[in-house]
């Protein structure tokens, strides 16, 4: 299985912790007390390394066609307005919950023009007050325009990780960054090169491999 690239030292942490308190356990046997807390320790250690090992997993993808999913997730809005930066788009957000794969992808092939870090707030990141959280901004420039991914930190996810930098030229599907426990993902498209849009509100989507929207031409 592929783990999630600057992941790794959490899973080998906790395993460690597992395999240490099941030695002293082991050693002090004698003490039926202490036998059994640090046994009871050594599990739910087990049990955390075996949640991370989920957690930060990464699967490989077919990429898709079109314009791609930025995170694995549900659909919670998609919504018409004007950005600063892209002028009249649409902005797609999707919701990772703790089961979802939170590496990122990039939607579409293009060069990075700025990514910029925000601090703020850790707010559940389906919330409207959620605007004031954490944030890392990204501007691809492609050939349909620039476009916009916001990765937002929610109330457990405290530090979202960017594998890209400014100037890096990046392929549809390559990973992006990964935000850690549970968060949002809004991605911001130049509304007079989109097409057609193919997800509605609910679908849950993976990053990556489904096509959320065809480009005109």
């Amino acid at each position: 299985m592929r783990i999630a690239q600057d992941s790794k030292s959490w899973i080998y942490f906790f395993i460690f912790l597992s395999i240490i308190f099941l030695v002293l356990s082991l050693v002090l046997i004698q003490f039926n007390i202490l036998f059994i807390m640090l046994l009871i320790f050594s599990f739910i250690f087990f049990l955390i390394f075996l949640f991370l090992l989920l957690f930060f997993r990464d699967p490989n993808r077919k990429i898709g066609s079109g314009v791609l999913a930025c995170a694995d997730g549900k659909i919670r809005s998609i919504t018409n307005l004007k950005d600063e930066i892209i002028g009249d788009c649409i902005c797609i957000s999707t919701f990772m919950n703790l089961h979802n794969v939170h590496v990122n992808r990039s939607p579409f092939d293009g060069i990075v023009d700025n990514i910029k870090h925000i601090s703020g707030i850790h707010l559940p990141a389906f919330k409207k007050e959620s605007e004031k959280n954490e944030r890392v901004i990204t501007i691809i420039n492609t050939s349909i325009g620039n476009l916009k991914i916001v990765q937002i930190a929610g109330t457990f996810a405290r530090r979202i990780v960017p594998y890209i930098s400014k100037g890096d030229k990046i392929k549809k599907g390559d990973r992006i960054g990964i935000i850690r426990f549970g968060s949002r993902v809004d991605l911001y498209l130049p509304k007079n090169k989109i097409n057609k849009l193919n997800i509605k509100i609910g679908d849950i989507v993976l990053a990556g491999e489904d096509s959320i929207a065809e480009v005109n031409g």
